[in-house]
């Protein structure tokens, strides 16, 4: 197991110094409500054709521990749907709330400094800087978000979390001296560092050959299994299908969610 310490849905710093007021909880307790919480979602994009609407209307609602597969065809509002959540993009309309934080309502600055301190996003091709090792990859977050102060607590973190992901051998090559499965470890591991609300992974195993996806992807089953949140984007059906609950998007629309009859850890299997 993992053992990744996880945080709640509030903040370490209360609401992070942004500005804003907490969103409303009406009075119930944030560990039963949505910590990822869309109204009325929409973006439209300036093309010289005219607007081009690539989300339309989007309500979803995902709660602390839930790991969701966003599934669709290439240009469905899959990756548009993932900026809006990290704060990448801006909606058109309509809301984005995370944990207590209106994220529509916040200012590039202060969405920069709350996706640092409060998710943790992996992308298709690594994204690792080359001058740097493995293990400053990881530090990298914590050097921004002024986490774990000493550079030695900052090291110590990094170590410890490309332990649990299996690769802490390889913490002072550069990337360019492992694999391609072994630098999403590392992305998996630098996006951990500080310890985020959620992980936002967008086609995260899309580069990978299917046998390293997959044992990839069972890190991301430890992490759920310990209590991460995660929301992923993938074109691969075999693995959105071990995922608890699967949203399909079609032309910028929600078309399904589906949550497993039969939660993963309660197999038949004695």
């Amino acid at each position: 197991m993992i053992g990744l310490l996880t945080r709640t849905t509030e903040n370490r710093n209360g609401n992070g110094g942004n500005g804003h007021a907490p969103h409303s909880t009406g009075g119930v307790d944030l560990q039963y409500r949505p910590l990822i919480d869309l109204r009325q979602l929409g973006k439209a994009y300036k093309t010289p054709a005219g607007a081009f609407p690539a989300l339309k209307g989007i309500d979803l609602q995902i709660r602390p521990g839930e790991f969701v597969a966003v599934v669709g065809k290439s240009g469905a509002g899959k990756s548009t749907l993932i900026n809006m959540v990290t704060g990448i993009d801006r909606p058109t309309s309509g809301e984005v709330c995370v944990g207590t934080h209106a994220i529509h309502k916040m200012s590039e600055d202060q969405i920069a400094a709350w996706r640092g301190q409060n998710v943790g996003v992996i992308f298709q091709f690594f994204q690792l800087l080359p001058m740097l090792t493995c293990a400053q990859n990881v530090m990298l977050p914590m050097d921004f978000a002024n986490q774990y102060h000493s550079p030695k607590e900052r090291r110590e973190r990094a170590l410890y979390l490309l332990e649990q992901v299996g690769i802490a051998d390889h913490a002072d090559k550069p990337p360019s001296a492992v694999s391609g499965g072994q630098r999403q470890r590392v992305a998996i591991a630098r996006a951990l560092a500080n310890d985020p609300m959620f992980l936002a992974a967008d086609e995260p195993t899309g580069n990978l050959d299917s046998r390293t996806a997959h044992a990839v992807f069972g890190v991301f089953e430890k992490l759920v299994d310990e209590g991460k949140t995660i929301l992923m984007v993938t074109h691969d059906r075999e693995l959105a299908s071990r995922v608890g609950r699967v949203v399909s998007i079609a032309d910028g629309e929600i078309v399904g969610d589906t949550v497993r009859a039969q939660p993963r850890g309660e197999s038949d299997d004695v």
